[in-house]
């Protein structure tokens, strides 16, 4: 039974993956700031309170996991969510790296993925101004930090440009740099395929120290 750390599983994509470890039997420890938020009991199942802004504690709680999953999100409304990003994704992977933990999977953003040659959703001007710190701290950690991370075995799962409640499909497709649009021009995925392609990822590893991408 694989065991993993989960980081961020009482939020919108978290949650979905979350469902999606349980539901094959995974070992699960939720790693959460609000533990009340989780209402589903299962024997695979700890929940666990902590600051992940701590690599010491993140290690901590992850030794021993055979990977961790971060769905981390400060809050879309949190005002420092640009320095909270940046002081939070840095810690997570410095603690699964004191942890041991040979595999790093982050949910990731949208926003460097390409549009058009040399030009990413960023600079777009498709991102309202409002999620735009939460956007771009993501991106500069993803850029920045992780494409020169080669200790640990990391992906950057980006989603669609609209990841929304929906059905687990199983019909959809996956890239790497570029925004997948379908034949309206539109990119989205549900948050169950998501899930479930992320899952698919910790179970059959396709994807190693680069980012991946899904959509419709």
């Amino acid at each position: 039974m694989k065991k993993i750390v989960l980081i961020g599983a009482s939020g919108f994509v978290g949650s979905a993956i979350l469902n999606e470890a349980l539901n094959r039997g995974i070992k699960v420890t939720a790693v959460v700031r609000n533990p009340e938020k989780i209402k589903i009991s299962n024997p695979n199942l700890t929940i666990v309170k902590a600051d992940v802004s701590d690599a010491d504690k993140v290690a901590e709680i992850a030794k021993g996991s055979d990977a961790v999953i971060s769905a981390d999100n400060p809050g879309w409304k949190n005002p420092n969510i640009y320095e909270d990003t940046l002081k939070t994704y840095p810690a997570i992977l410095k603690g699964t790296k004191k942890a041991g933990v040979e595999r790093l999977l982050i949910v990731g953003g949208a926003g460097t993925l390409f549009v058009a040659a040399g030009v990413r959703v960023i600079d777009s001007g498709a991102i309202p101004a409002e999620i735009m710190g939460g956007v771009k701290s993501l991106g500069e950690f993803y850029l920045n930090t992780l494409m020169n991370e080669k200790e640990i075995d990391w992906v950057f799962f980006s989603p669609a440009g609209r990841i929304e409640p929906g059905e687990r499909t199983g019909l959809y497709r996956l890239g790497k740099d570029d925004l997948i649009m379908n034949e309206k021009g539109e990119s989205k995925i549900s948050v169950q395929d998501y899930a479930k392609a992320m899952i698919d990822e910790l179970e059959t590893p396709a994807h190693h120290w680069e980012r991946f991408t899904i959509g419709y």
